[in-house]
């Protein structure tokens, strides 16, 4: 089998074979051309060439898009070896297409297109052909596959699938400055033909910009574009296929440019003088005018700082520059005084911040221009001497004594009267008065130093032509002291003394009378206490005991050494206590104690606390045991014993198991000596130039022991510190010793020692009673 194909690059080659065709088959004239394999030799011979057969091959068809014939469109024929022209071989067609686009002779095998096709929606179509037996319906050849390739036309325009474009580019840019690239694309075949082969023109733009035929790059054509002078351009670029030869398609786009702003223009002041008013009571700080030099460039290539370059300028006013506005705010840096000066003249320069150096060749970006400004009287309110008054005045001085006096004046060329008064809304108008026409100040009442040593007014002054301009000045006055108060000692508070300490109180500490310190005296005279030249109260007595007095009450005078010399008295109270060593802590009584435990406050509470608690569960426990008592007799079958049980402690006197008073028969016992913390011990004189003193084991041996226990009884029942019931109190006896009495230096008869005892003082806490018991003694042979 073979198949024969026909293949046209062009219409006009299809046209061609087709007359060829046609007239080859109505003439019948045998055409004397070589066949496929035979080559015509240079002689007019042919060579021929033999080859194997070949079977059912195939190859690819193609056909032209957008044919609008009325006939079907030629695309190929099929042809097997087993065709010998008696139609007895049939030709199917299928796959993509088949028997809609395309169909096929079942004969002759030719194949046609029904319909245009479009290159750009399909490119190619994939068939499948196959050669039948028409009797039998076998297969003669084998489906075999081949492809319809569509080939291409110019049918498409270029196109820019982007556009339109905005593009920018600095001005004042050199020839050739690239701009934007435009690229357009062509839906034809670009590997067939020209179809495809794009060639860019420019056709609105020129002379300012050009474009590269190949690439579509968009450069600047014309130096030095000046934006100030047009910013807008409007480019329109043609791109056209078939390499832009007549005939071919072509499509455009528009470019909208911009010329963007660079500093190639210096600021310029509108003009080159300016005048200003400014009235002298303009306030510091605040803009007193506006200048404004004009920049027709952009953004930040149009930033203008603004200065004062003249010193006369410079020093009475400032500059600054209002970005937004671009403007230079003037301001005033001191007061004017149209007295003293009625004009300035300032030079005022505008320079640009950002100056590009390309450019530095126009110039310098700056501009100067002169600003004159004239000075406006004003009436203005009275001017102070000073800005701030202090005067002194004696206290208790009488209604009337001058304090002092301010001035002040007015600042114009009229020179007005001024008229003082006082701000009547501060608390000093009650103490104080002035003269309005002087300016005087005056009291009005007596001042005391000791109530307020300082005062605080305020004078104000105005013109008598023109009372609504005020000025206010701060004054404030001193109050002086005299003698007129006599000392006094600050006996608000008890003083602590301690049980070993000489050294009392220093009274200087006390005293609230500031001109005592000026000299003075302090005048005590007591049995117990005296007083030094350095107003220190010293003990008379070496000791003290707290239980034999507590409290003792001091008068005290007191003389100041001021003119004239004031005196007071006082009555100071002193507290006896016990202290630790050299008196540095001073705690008495239950403070004494709580601190040795060295218990704080929150302590005492939890253990308080605690107690209670456990008191609450005792109670508790003998209210429930009470409650749930058990039966006497458990049952009345297990009568043991007729038992009765009580819950009693205590059998009185006649039980005499519970205490044995044997031990109450020896008085020696007693411990007549053994001194208790809560009686005070009964004073024994002992006079005489001998004394001495029996042992405490004799005496008591001529005590009954009746006597003994009747004086402890009523020892027990007069004591208060006890509760109010029953108690029981034991009494030892060890037996009888020597006959020679107890060899304790304690019980042996006193005899005054010339021994020093004060060192135990230094021993420590340890021996601090020891040391209080021979204080005693020294105390009581001293008296």
């Amino acid at each position: 089998m073979r198949i024969s194909t026909t293949s046209c690059l062009c219409p006009f080659l299809v046209c061609l074979c087709f007359i060829q065709r046609c007239y080859g088959a109505s003439h019948h004239v045998p055409a004397k051309v070589p066949s496929k394999n035979q080559t015509k030799l240079a002689n007019g011979e042919t060579e021929v060439h033999h080859r194997p057969k070949r079977g059912w091959i195939w190859n690819q068809f193609f056909v032209l898009e957008e044919h609008m014939g009325p006939d079907p469109q030629y695309v190929g024929k099929l042809h097997s070896n087993s065709d010998k022209g008696d139609g007895s071989v049939r030709y199917i067609l299928d796959g993509e297409g088949a028997g809609t686009i395309f169909i096929i002779d079942e004969v002759t095998g030719d194949i046609r297109a029904t319909k245009s096709l479009d290159r750009e929606r399909k490119t190619h179509y994939v068939l499948h052909a196959q050669a039948l037996d028409r009797h039998t319906e076998e297969a003669l050849e084998p489906k075999s596959e081949f492809i319809i390739k569509v080939q291409d036309i110019n049918d498409n325009a270029p196109k820019f699938p982007d556009g339109p474009f905005v593009a920018t580019v600095p001005e004042m840019s050199e020839v050739g400055t690239s701009v934007l690239q435009v690229t357009a694309t062509d839906a034809d075949d670009p590997t067939y033909g020209n179809s495809a082969r794009i060639v860019y023109s420019i056709l609105q733009g020129q002379p300012y910009f050009s474009v590269d035929p190949k690439t579509g790059i968009i450069r600047t054509a014309l130096a030095n574009m000046d934006r100030e002078a047009r910013e807008h351009y409007t480019v329109v670029i043609q791109a056209k296929d078939m390499a832009g030869q007549v005939g071919g398609l072509s499509g455009s786009t528009t470019i909208n440019i911009t010329l963007t702003d660079i500093n190639d223009n210096p600021p310029t002041f509108p003009q080159k003088n300016y005048q200003l008013y400014v009235p002298e009571s303009a306030q510091v700080g605040k803009p007193v005018g506006k200048i404004k030099a004009n920049d027709e460039d952009l953004g930040i290539n149009a930033d203008i700082k603004y200065s004062i370059i003249n010193s006369e300028g410079a020093n009475m006013f400032s500059i600054s520059t209002d970005r937004e506005m671009r403007e230079g705010i003037i301001s005033l840096k001191k007061p004017l005084n149209y007295e003293r000066k009625k004009t300035y003249t300032l030079h005022i320069e505008g320079m640009n911040t950002h100056v590009d150096p390309r450019f530095s060749y126009l110039g310098s970006f700056k501009d100067t221009a002169t600003l004159k400004i004239t000075v406006g009287d004003v009436d203005e309110a009275p001017v102070f001497s000073i800005d701030h008054y202090i005067m002194d005045v004696y206290e208790n001085s009488p209604s009337g004594t001058e304090v002092g006096a301010v001035t002040a004046r007015d600042p114009d060329s009229r020179n007005s009267p001024v008229r003082y008064f006082l701000d009547s809304k501060e608390e000093g108008v009650r103490y104080f008065r002035i003269d309005e026409s002087s300016g005087v100040i005056r009291t009005t009442q007596p001042l005391d130093r000791e109530d307020m040593p300082w005062h605080n007014i305020t004078v104000m002054a105005s013109e008598v032509d023109n009372p609504s301009l005020l000025s206010h000045v701060p004054v404030t006055v001193q109050v002086l002291d005299v003698n007129d108060n006599p000392p006094e000692i600050a006996t608000d508070e008890e003083v602590i003394v301690c049980e070993s300490s000489r050294k009392i109180y220093n009274f200087y500490l006390c005293l609230r009378i500031v001109c005592f310190s000026q000299g003075g005296l302090i005048f005590l005279n007591n049995l117990f206490f005296i007083l030094d030249s350095t107003a220190n109260i010293i003990a008379r007595r070496r000791r003290f005991n707290h239980l034999t007095q507590e409290l003792y009450e001091l008068p005290i005078v007191v003389w100041d050494g001021g003119e004239p010399s004031l005196s007071g008295t006082s009555t100071l109270t002193l507290r006896v206590c016990p202290c630790q060593r050299h008196g540095r802590i001073r705690m008495c009584q239950g403070e004494a104690f709580l601190s040795s435990a060295g218990l704080s406050t929150g302590a005492l509470i939890a253990i308080l606390l605690c107690i209670v608690i456990l008191l609450a569960i005792v109670v508790l426990f003998i209210t429930l045991r009470r409650s749930k008592k058990e039966p006497l007799i458990i049952s009345e079958e297990d009568i043991r014993e007729n038992v009765v049980t009580y819950d009693d402690e205590g059998g009185g006197e006649e039980d005499t198991e519970a205490f044995d008073i044997i031990a109450l028969r020896n008085p020696a016992a007693a411990e007549e000596l053994k001194f208790r913390r809560d009686v005070r011990p009964e004073a024994r004189q002992h006079c005489g130039p001998s004394r001495s003193r029996r042992s405490p084991s004799v005496e008591l041996d001529e005590v009954d022991v009746h006597d003994f226990i009747r004086q402890r009884l009523v020892e027990a029942d007069m004591d208060t510190s006890v509760p109010p019931y029953d108690s029981l109190q034991t009494y030892a006896y060890e037996g009888q010793g020597s006959l020679t009495g107890s060899i304790s230096p304690l019980d042996s008869p006193g005899t005054q020692s010339e021994q020093d005892y004060n060192y135990l003082d230094d021993w420590g806490p340890q021996f601090q009673k020891l040391a209080e018991l021979y204080g005693e003694a020294d105390s009581d042979v001293t008296t």
